[in-house]
């Protein structure tokens, strides 16, 4: 079950392809990617075992300076994070938190900014699993 904040994309790749394909998307809207964070090779370790589960952090200054200036609570939710994972079924699916959900969390309710990040969001996530 998929909490309500946050937005599943089922995706037609392996793990490895999907955050690949992310990171080209991503960059191809402009955003820098900041870090890939893979739990799974943590896990591994330190002698544990977890399916593929990996995050990429991104994002565009332009983007999140202004929502960082309306709250700078908002920080911690900024850089955007798509979490890409692998589920029991073997399927690969990628994960993030709807920006509009991030905002009013941190008491910001409309941002023109927001739209943009959101329609980024779901090119990008479609064009990785797709």
């Amino acid at each position: 079950m998929t909490p309500e904040s946050l937005i599943e994309v089922a995706s037609r790749h392996d793990p490895d392809e999907t955050m690949a394909r992310l990171k080209v998307a991503v960059t191809a809207r402009g955003m820098a990617v900041m870090a890939l964070i893979d739990h799974a090779a943590g896990a591994r370790e330190v002698g544990l075992t977890l399916r593929s589960t990996a995050v990429l952090i991104f994002g565009n200054a332009k983007a999140g300076t202004p929502l960082m200036e309306m709250s700078e609570t908002i920080g911690l939710d900024l850089p955007l994070r798509v979490l890409v994972r692998e589920k029991e079924d073997g399927k690969t699916w990628l994960v993030y938190a709807d920006p509009a959900w991030t905002a009013a969390r941190h008491g910001i309710a409309d941002a023109p900014v927001l739209t943009a990040m959101a329609k980024a969001l779901a090119s990008a996530t479609a064009e990785a699993a797709d």
